[in-house]
């Protein structure tokens, strides 16, 4: 009698949970998979268009808004369709131009001067916010930095620089040292701004946060950075002399019906009409003008009289 009386609850209990779980469900499709047949999943290609590249000496978010009306306007007015894209580093973006990735590069003059080497060619420049059509490399340091007031001071100090092969951001400063007699080897530190993008701002904000005793940065630099800290408690140094603004440039092979027209479009802008000198404005000029190669023989010359190494791979400033 003890096993009846709970046996059969038992199995009452089994058969209901096999109703509810197997009997309630309705009867499931079989599908059968072939694991031996394949099809590829491709993925979707960008429409080809020409690619416009600026050097990352901000970062990729100011190097787009900066950007991206000029874009729009070469695009309409050319009609081609033009694509920002986005380097990493100043090494990523010489190797893209000389492996035809980008078809236009906007880049100060000491990387034009390494690209050119594969063919590219300087067809415009820009004028400076300040109206030149060149621009300096600027020494600063905190203004409460009662330690650094001339060139001189700088000796055994820890600098921060942009990048190896940044022209205002480090070479031009570089050759204004070098003339004054004060050598590589007689900083404490010499570093450069880490990771992709933004290294003009980097440099600046580790000055400002005082982690280096000086940094070197591009003429125009303190503006961009102006809405981050307060530049009033920053100080310049010195300056470099003028070397010729940042240039425009067609890759070795790059068709001249292209490279014509959108000159063209360049050089009609004005800032003389109010949505044009809004789309310069915002891109960081005043406007573009003609430039060919031997534009930049001075910044040659200044590689040359320096010993000045401009190829990557090979960090540092001197031969």
């Amino acid at each position: 009698m003890f096993k009846l009386r709970y046996t059969l609850p038992a199995i009452l209990l089994l058969a209901g949970a096999a109703i509810y779980f197997f009997g309630s469900q309705p009867a499931e499709k079989i599908v059968r998979v072939d694991m031996s047949l394949r099809e590829e999943v491709r993925v979707p290609e960008p429409r080809p268009a020409i690619t416009y590249a600026y050097l990352p000496q901000y970062s990729h978010r100011v190097s787009y808004l900066r950007h991206s009306k000029l874009i729009d306007y070469l695009s309409r007015e050319s009609g081609f369709t033009i694509r920002q894209v986005f380097p990493d580093t100043f090494e990523e973006h010489r190797r893209m131009v000389e492996d035809g990735e980008i078809d236009i590069s906007f880049s100060n003059p000491m990387t034009y001067v390494s690209i050119a080497k594969s063919g590219a060619r300087a067809f415009a420049r820009i004028i400076e916010p300040s109206g030149s059509p060149t621009f300096r490399g600027q020494i600063i340091t905190r203004k409460d930095n009662r330690a650094i007031t001339r060139l001189k001071d700088c000796i055994g100090k820890t600098w921060i620089a942009v990048d190896p092969l940044s022209a205002g951001g480090y070479l031009f400063p570089l050759g204004l040292f070098l003339k004054n007699g004060i050598k590589e080897s007689d900083f404490k530190e010499i570093s450069f701004a880490p990771g992709p993008g933004g290294k003009q701002e980097k440099a600046v904000l580790a000055v400002y946060a005082g982690k280096y005793d000086f940094a070197s940065i591009r003429e125009g630099t303190l503006n961009v950075v102006r809405d981050k800290i307060n530049i009033d408690k920053i100080r310049i140094v010195a300056e470099t002399e003028p070397f010729p603004g940042w240039v425009y440039a067609a890759r070795k092979g790059l068709s001249d019906n292209v490279v014509n027209k959108i000159k063209y479009c360049m050089f009609r802008m004005s800032m003389g009409d109010p949505k044009q000198a809004a789309i310069l404005y915002q891109a960081g000029m005043r406007g573009i003008i003609p430039a060919e190669d031997s534009d930049y023989d001075p910044v040659r010359r200044l590689t040359e009289e320096l010993g000045l190494n401009i190829d990557y791979g090979q960090q540092g400033g001197l031969k």
